[in-house]
Parts: structure tokens; sequence; C-alpha cells
């Protein structure tokens, strides 16, 4: 009978700030549990959308849209620049929320090129309606952070959604079959859509 060897996974990460002496077990936690939290997040983004009877990303870009509207309404790229998406993809998805008549959509009077975005009399009722549950769902998801962690959470959160484009033009490059680059190859824009 032949014994089959321990085998041991290479290192996942080789970044010297993410290893403990050498082990990569507590980043590859992370990943997991980032993962959980993320999954669950969109979860209750699901739920959440369907009470007011749109999509999930549709639910995003409404609440980007009541963020930064302001007197006049928001142009299509700051909401996109927000959500981390494409402009065109913003404007189909505010398209179908204007025909569900959840979102105006005008001109822009300054630069006749853009279109300003607003919620209509109905999307800021449903979303007045809404916003005791969206707190509740957000006080639990991170109540147990203190201010400071918080502080540090977002100021976290921001680095890797800068630095997640690069990585997943690495690991497509990987599903293509061509060499891994190194992680300080050039970027390349791979937004995905929400």
């Amino acid at each position: 009978m032949i014994e089959a060897a321990d085998y041991r996974l290479p290192p996942t990460v080789s970044t010297e700030a993410l290893t403990d002496g050498g082990s990569d077990t507590r980043f590859r936690q992370m990943v997991y549990d980032l993962l959980t939290v993320s999954l669950r997040m969109e979860k209750v983004r699901e739920a959440l959308a369907k009470t007011l009877g749109v999509t999930s990303p549709q639910y995003s870009i409404l609440m980007a849209i009541a963020r930064q509207e302001g007197a006049e309404g928001v142009q299509v790229n700051l909401v996109a620049n927000q959500l981390h998406v494409t402009g065109p993809f913003v404007t189909v998805e505010a398209g179908k929320l204007v025909r569900r008549g959840l979102v105006e959509k005008r001109r822009n009077p300054s630069d006749a090129r853009s279109v300003l975005l607003r919620l209509s009399s109905e999307g800021e009722r449903r979303l007045t309606a809404l916003a005791p549950a969206v707190c509740a769902v957000n006080d639990r998801f991170f109540g147990a952070l203190d201010r400071a962690e918080f502080l540090n959470l977002a100021r976290i959160a921001a680095v890797l959604v800068r630095d997640s484009d690069a990585a997943v033009a690495i690991a497509r490059k990987a599903a293509a079959g061509e060499m891994t680059p190194s992680p300080t190859a050039p970027e390349e824009s791979v937004s995905d859509q929400l």
C-alpha cells in the first residue's frame, strides 16, 4: 500500500504584511470572512430591492441618486463613479427606473450632453418608507464597530476597491491560460457591473 503524502497548498499570498511567519492561514480566513459578508450584504440588498419591486443594481442606483441628487439632480457619471460601474450601465438601468415611475430624467441645463437624474415623488415615498428597515439592517451589520474601527474599515474598503480591478485582470489572465503576471503589472480596466 502506498502512503499518500501530506499535501500542502502553496502559499496563496506572498506579501509579508499578509502572512504570519510565512503562513497564509489568517489571510485565507479573512478572505472567507469577506466573501461571507459580501454574500450576506447581497442577500440583504436583494431583499430590500424586492420590497421596492426593483433589482439589486437598481436599488443601489436609487440609493446613489437619493444621496447625490440635491435640488437639481445628479449626473449619470457621478452615480456610476460612486457605484464603480460604467455610465452606460447606469443609463440603461435608470431608464428602467424612469419607466417604473421611480426616477425622473432631464437634460442638464449646464451641459446639454448629459442628463440629470432625480427620484420621482413615488421614488422618494418608497425610499422613505424603506428607510427604517435599511437603518435596522445597517445598524445590525456594522453596529459592533466603534468609531475608530468604522473609519478604518471605510479606509480599507476604499483601498481594496482601488486595487481590485488589477486583481481581476490578473485572475482573468490566469483563467485564459496566460502566464500569471506579477502583482505590479500594468492595470487593466475590468469594471464589472453591480
